[in-house]
């Protein structure tokens, strides 16, 4: 089960090397986007080393970059796990081609989109994949969701996620979604 209130839930993952907290970035707009949040939540935590502990309301917004596309259903969530990062990585992107994903166009409609926006605030960058996300602190729809659940986090030089909230330079819509 994931959870959704300031409690934890109960876990899965309990021994051996030290689990980690990461927030996980979710938009969807090509079919029916809220469908296709709970199932990418439902598929994460059905994965072994993974347990979605948090998740944010869930938010509709414009799109980003291509303009031209319907809007986006968001979300940010909490997941505990013992996988490494570009382990974390991989699970996201099977689920991502397992539940339609095509990369055909960067900012593009997409079915399900994972990404990993902070990962333990630990910072790292590799040929695939660059933590903490280096867009998500110049993209409301992302940092809307992420102050609801974790606003007093901190998450860069000492910022909280409030505080880039505050700062951001995104003036995008990004609505609460009661669909």
């Amino acid at each position: 089960t994931y959870c959704r209130t300031d409690k934890f839930c109960s876990s899965r993952i309990n021994s051996g090397s030290q689990s980690r907290m990461i927030f996980l970035g979710l938009g969807s707009n090509i079919g029916n986007r809220k469908q296709n949040l709970m199932r990418a939540i439902e598929l994460l935590n059905q994965h072994n080393d993974i347990i979605v502990r948090k998740f944010s309301s869930i938010y509709e917004t414009e799109p980003y970059g291509v303009k031209e596309q319907d809007d986006f259903l968001n979300a940010v969530i909490v997941v505990e796990t013992k996988l490494f990062p570009e382990e974390l990585l991989d699970v996201c992107l099977t689920i991502e081609s397992r539940m339609g994903r095509t990369r055909e166009l960067r900012w593009g409609p997409r079915v399900i989109d994972i990404d990993l926006l902070s990962y333990n605030n630990e910072a790292m960058h590799t040929e695939r994949l660059t933590l903490p996300h280096p867009f998500f602190a110049l993209r409301k729809f992302v940092l809307v969701p992420m102050a609801e659940i974790a606003g007093d986090f901190i998450v860069s030089d000492g910022m909280t996620v409030k505080n880039l909230l505050m700062q951001c330079p995104d003036s995008s819509n990004v609505t609460l979604y009661f669909g």
